[in-house]
C-alpha cells in the first residue's frame, strides 16, 4: 500500500476512507477534517502561497473545544483586556503570543488572513519573538472572533505576557548556545584527527589509519551538520523558494556540498576529505552570529525587564481595610498603596505621604526623586523610603509603562533605510557568487587541477556576505538601548539615521527650556515682618488653594491661618489670630489695605503681594525658570558646530531674556503656530537639517515640520505620539549625547560597511586563484563578521554621565 502524507502538515495520512480534497485539478490527501477544513480557508481566501513558500510543515490543526472557545470569549471582557489592550486612534491594540510558528510562511499567511478578518485594521507578527500585534476595530468584531480565526488556521493565540516572552527568548538563546557548542566540540575533534592526513605523505599511512580517521571524521562532522547548521540549510530552502537570496544560500550549499564530497569519497573512495573545513566554518559561523544574537537578546531582556517592573498585584485600600488584589482589576479612582521597596502597579496621583521613588525604569535617571502629595507619578517607578497611597489614573495597558514598551516594539520591528541597503548589496553580492562559483570550478577543471573543488569551495565560503548583512542591525540595536538608557526614547525607525545630519536646533520655551511651572524668584519686604514669617504666613493661606501659583507655596512652613476665603481672579483672605490678611494681585491686596502701595520697580515675572488690613508686608517674585542644565546643553550644541533657536509664541522681550540667560543664537518671540512653521520652512529652504524640540500641542505643526521631533517627556500624550523621539527624563543635555551617539551610529556602520566590502573585494580573488584551503576561508570569513559585530557592540557601552553647570531638576515622567 502507498503511504501518503497529509498535504497540509505532512502527517500520515492512511485513514479509511481516505479524506480528500481537489484543488485546480490535483487531489490531495489530509490527516484529519481540520487540515483538509484549513486547506479550503487558505485556498478560498487565495492564499495557497503558503504552500510554495513554506519551509517546514504547518502544525496540525484541532477543533476547538466549548471550554476553550468559552476561556477565549473571556477576552472580551473590559477588565481582562486592561492588561494587554490599549486605545490607539480610534481603534484598539493587542499584544499577542502566537503559537506553532514554523517558519516565515506561517507569518505570511497568518497576516494575509487576518487581514481580510472583519474589524482589523492592521496585523503583523515578529519572527524572532512571534509576538505580534493586532489593531481592530471593538465596533465590528470582537477580540475572541479574530483569536478564533487564528487558532482555526491551527495556531494558538494568547496575550503576551513579559514572562512567558523572556522564557522563550532564553530557550532561543540556549538553543543557539548548544549549537555552536556542538560545531565547537566538531570543529576540534576533526582537526585532530586531520592532522594525521595532512601528512599522510610524509609519515605513509597505511590505507586501513586513513581510512579509519575519514570514518571518524565523518561520525565528528555529522551532528554538526545536522543540528548545528540545520538552521542554515532551514533559511536557504525558504530564500530560494521565496525568490530573495541572503547569505544563508552559499553557506548552505557549501556546507552541504563539502559534507557529501567527503562523505562519497569516506564511502568509495578518493583523494581529499573536508569535515575540518565543515566544522570549522559552521562553528566559526555561528559564534559570529550567536555573538550578534547576544546583542538582541541583551535588548529583548531590557524589554521584558521594563514590562517586569509592572507588577501582577497591587494593595487595594478600601476605608482602613487594604487587600492585595491583581493588577488588572485596578480601576480609575482607586486607591493604592505603595510600601518602601515595592514598586508602582499604576500611574498616578499622590494623596497621602512622601517618599524618594527611583524612576530609572522611566526616564532613565538613576538618582532617586522626592515625590509629595499632588504629584503625578508613573507604574515602574520603586517607592524609597515611606508608604504612598496613590489615586490611579491609568492602569494595566494604559500606563506609561506600557506605551513605551509598545514603542520600543515598534521601532525594533522598522528596518532604516540604511539597513535595507547593506540587505539588497548582501542580495546581489550572493546572486554573484552563485554565479562565479560554478565558472571557477569550471575554469579550473578544464584547467586540469586536481583541486577545482576545493577551491570553488573557498570561493562560497570566504565571499559569504555575513560581515555585510551584520553591519547595521547590530549597531543600530546597540544604539537603541543606549538611548534607552540615556532616557531619550526614539519612537520611528529612522529616528537614529536621521540625526546624524541635524546642524540646527530649535527650542520651545515653556517646558522645554524652562521647567514649565512658576517657582519663587526673589521676596522684597515691604513690612515690619522678616522674610521667614511672611513666607510662612503665604504658604498658611495658599494651603487652602487650587490655583498653581499655590504650588509655590506648598512645601514651606505654614502658619496656623484660619478663615480662609477664595475670591476667583483676586486672591485669599484669611486671619492669623484676630489679624486679617491678603494675598494677590496688587489691585486685590489694595482693595483691604488702608495703606498706599509701595512702588516697586518693574522686573521680569509675576507679582504676588501680601499684607495685613494695617500694612504691605511684601512682593513675591514669581517666573518660570530655565532647567538646571538648559545653558550647558546649549554650550555643548554650539560647541559641536550645531545652531539654536529659540521659537516661542511667549512676548519677545522674556524670549529674549531667556535666550541671553541662555547663550542661544537666535530667538524669536510672539510667534503662532503657523509663524513658527514658516521659520522651519525657510531654514529647510537655506539648507538646514532641524531638529525641533517642544512640549505643547502648539507646536505639532512646527515638529512636523522638522526633519526630527522631539517632545518632552512631560508633553501632551498627542505631541508626543506624533514626535520622533521622545525626551524622557527632560534633561536637555541627553539631546547632546544622542546626537553623538547616531554621529558615531554612523561611523561605526560605514566601517562596518567598508571592511564587509574590502574583505570580500580582496579575499574573492585570493581564494579563486587557490591561495585559500577552505579551513582558512572559513576562519577568515567568520573573523570578518566577529570585527563587525564585536565594533558595533561598542555603542552598547553606557556613556559616561554629561556635566552639569547645576544638579539635574528632577524632571516628571511621561505624563
Amino acid at each position: 500500500m502507498t503511504h501518503l502524507d497529509c498535504f497540509h502538515c505532512g502527517e500520515p495520512a492512511d485513514g479509511e476512507p481516505p479524506i480528500t480534497l481537489e484543488l485546480d485539478g490535483t487531489t490531495h490527501h489530509f490527516c484529519c477534517q481540520g487540515c483538509k477544513a484549513v486547506c479550503q480557508t487558505i485556498h478560498s481566501e487565495g492564499l495557497t502561497g503558503f504552500y510554495d513558500f513554506r519551509t517546514e510543515p504547518a502544525v496540525t490543526p484541532k477543533q476547538l473545544t466549548n471550554a476553550e472557545v468559552n476561556r477565549l470569549r473571556e477576552l472580551d471582557h473590559p477588565l481582562v483586556q486592561e492588561s494587554f489592550v490599549a486605545p490607539v486612534k480610534g481603534a484598539q491594540e493587542a499584544q499577542l503570543l502566537i503559537g506553532g510558528i514554523t517558519c516565515a510562511a506561517c507569518i505570511w499567511l497568518l497576516e494575509n488572513h487576518m487581514k481580510q478578518q472583519t474589524g482589523v485594521v492592521s496585523f503583523s507578527v515578529n519572527h524572532t519573538t512571534q509576538r505580534a500585534r493586532l489593531v481592530w476595530s471593538q465596533d465590528q468584531a470582537p477580540l475572541s472572533d479574530l483569536l478564533i480565526a487564528i487558532h482555526e488556521l491551527g495556531y494558538t493565540a494568547r496575550p503576551y505576557q513579559a514572562d512567558e516572552a523572556e522564557q522563550a527568548l532564553k530557550a532561543e538563546h540556549r538553543s543557539m548556545l548548544i549549537r555552536v557548542a556542538i560545531a565547537g566540540i566538531g570543529s576540534f575533534q576533526s582537526m585532530m584527527l586531520a592532522f594525521p592526513l595532512y601528512f599522510e605523505l610524509v609519515n605513509d599511512l597505511s590505507p586501513e589509519f586513513v581510512s579509519f580517521f575519514r570514518w571518524f571524521s565523518l561520525l565528528v562532522a555529522t551532528p554538526v551538520v545536522l543540528y548545528s547548521a540545520a538552521p542554515f540549510f532551514r533559511n536557504a530552502r525558504r530564500d530560494i523558494q521565496s525568490r530573495h537570496l541572503t547569505m544563508d544560500v552559499p553557506v548552505a550549499i557549501a556546507i552541504g556540498l563539502a559534507y557529501l564530497a567527503s562523505a562519497w569519497v569516506t564511502i568509495v573512495g578518493g583523494d581529499e576529505v573536508y569535515f575540518e573545513s565543515v566544522c570549522m566554518f559552521t562553528f566559526f559561523l555561528l559564534l559570529g552570529r550567536y555573538i550578534e544574537v547576544q546583542a538582541r537578546y541583551r535588548a529583548g531582556l531590557t524589554g521584558n525587564a521594563l514590562a517586569g517592573f509592572q507588577p501582577t498585584v497591587a494593595t487595594l485600600v478600601s476605608g482602613d481595610d487594604t487587600d492585595i488584589v491583581p493588577a488588572h482589576q485596578i480601576r480609575p479612582g482607586d486607591i493604592v498603596r505603595v510600601r518602601p521597596g515595592e514598586t508602582l502597579p499604576v500611574d498616578g496621583e499622590i494623596v497621602r505621604g512622601e517618599s524618594t521613588l527611583n524612576e530609572a525604569a522611566l526616564t532613565g535617571e538613576y538618582l532617586p526623586e522626592t515625590r509629595y502629595p499632588g504629584d503625578t507619578v508613573h507604574a515602574g517607578s520603586v517607592n524609597g523610603e515611606n508608604p504612598l497611597d496613590v489615586r490611579v489614573v491609568k492602569a494595566g495597558a494604559q500606563t506609561r509603562l506600557s506605551g513605551i514598551l509598545r514603542v520600543l516594539d515598534r521601532v525594533q520591528s522598522e528596518k532604516p533605510q540604511v539597513a535595507m541597503m547593506a540587505d539588497r548589496m548582501a542580495g546581489k553580492f550572493v546572486g554573484r557568487v552563485l554565479i562565479l562559483a560554478p565558472v571557477v570550478w569550471i575554469g579550473w577543471w578544464l584547467a586540469g587541477a586536481d583541486n577545482a573543488f576545493d577551491i570553488t569551495l573557498s570561493v562560497l565560503v570566504v565571499t559569504c556576505p555575513c560581515a555585510l548583512s551584520l553591519a547595521t542591525p547590530t549597531a543600530i540595536t546597540s544604539a537603541t538601548v543606549r538611548l534607552r538608557r540615556l532616557g531619550f526614547l526614539p519612537t520611528r525607525g529612522h529616528t537614529l539615521e536621521s540625526m546624524n545630519t541635524i546642524d540646527t536646533v530649535v527650542f520651545d520655551k515653556t517646558g522645554t527650556l524652562t521647567r514649565g511651572e512658576l517657582s519663587l524668584t526673589g521676596v522684597d519686604i515691604v513690612g515690619s515682618m522678616d522674610e521667614t514669617t511672611c513666607l510662612k504666613l503665604a504658604a498658611g493661606l495658599e494651603k487652602y488653594s487650587e490655583h498653581p501659583i499655590a504650588r509655590v507655596f506648598n512645601r514651606r512652613d505654614t502658619a496656623a491661618v484660619e478663615n480662609v476665603e477664595n475670591h476667583v481672579g483676586g486672591g485669599l483672605s484669611g486671619q492669623l489670630g484676630e489679624r486679617p490678611l491678603f494675598i494677590g494681585h496688587r489691585g486685590f491686596v489694595q482693595q483691604h489695605v488702608s495703606t498706599p502701595a509701595p512702588s516697586a520697580e518693574p522686573r521680569q515675572g509675576m507679582e504676588i503681594w501680601l499684607a495685613s488690613d494695617r500694612e504691605w508686608l511684601a512682593c513675591f517674585r514669581l517666573d518660570d525658570q530655565p532647567r538646571a542644565d538648559a545653558r550647558a546643553a546649549i554650550r555643548a550644541l554650539q560647541d559641536a558646530g550645531i545652531r539654536t533657536l529659540l521659537l516661542s509664541g511667549d512676548r519677545s522681550g522674556h524670549v529674549e531674556q531667556v535666550a541671553g540667560m541662555l547663550g542661544i543664537d537666535e530667538a524669536i518671540g510672539q510667534a503662532s503656530p503657523e509663524e513658527k512653521l514658516a521659520v522651519l520652512q525657510k531654514l529647510e529652504s537655506e539648507g538646514r537639517h532641524i531638529m525641533m524640540v517642544g512640549d505643547g500641542l502648539n507646536d505639532l505643526p512646527s515638529m512636523a515640520g522638522a526633519g526630527i521631533s522631539v517632545a518632552m517627556g512631560t508633553a501632551a500624550d498627542l505631541t508626543q505620539l506624533k514626535a520622533d523621539a521622545v525626551l524622557l527624563n527632560g534633561q536637555l543635555l541627553q539631546l547632546v549625547e544622542a546626537l553623538k551617539t547616531s554621529r558615531q551610529t554612523r561611523r561605526i556602520i560605514r566601517q562596518n560597511l567598508w571592511w564587509a566590502l574590502a574583505y570580500n573585494v580582496c579575499a574573492l580573488p585570493l581564494a579563486a586563484a587557490g591561495m585559500v584551503p577552505p579551513w582558512l576561508a572559513a576562519i577568515g570569513m567568520s573573523l570578518s563578521s566577529l570585527v563587525v559585530v564585536l565594533n558595533a557592540l561598542r555603542l552598547g557601552k553606557a556613556p559616561a554621565q554629561p556635566h552639569q553647570d547645576n544638579p539635574p531638576v528632577g524632571a516628571q515622567a511621561l505624563s
